[in-house]
């Protein structure tokens, strides 16, 4: 039995999604610190429904099932939103 596990799969997904974005050609001149990805993220991740699982089982289910080129764009979308409000927002030096 595999041991129980709390995972948010629409935020694995952002992750690896606001990284390949910001640190990709058209968004050189934007900040790349940690704070700001995670700002990004942040945001993006509040305007998305979550897809908590609890099983490795049913992550990779999840996973399957929203791997795909609708949701995709609607992710990169609202990536790209969260990537100009924290740009227009930097409050560190």
């Amino acid at each position: 039995m595999t041991e129980p596990i709390l995972v948010n799969v629409t935020e694995e997904i952002v992750h690896g999604l606001v990284r390949f974005l910001l640190f990709g050609p058209e968004y050189q001149t934007f900040c790349h610190c940690e704070k700001c990805e995670m700002e990004i993220a942040a945001y993006t991740l509040n305007r998305l429904p979550s897809n908590y699982v609890s099983t490795a089982e049913a992550r990779e289910e999840v996973y399957n099932k929203l791997n795909n080129p609708i949701y995709i764009s609607l992710l990169n979308k609202e990536i790209i939103r969260a990537i100009y409000a924290v740009g227009k927002s930097q409050n560190h030096s």
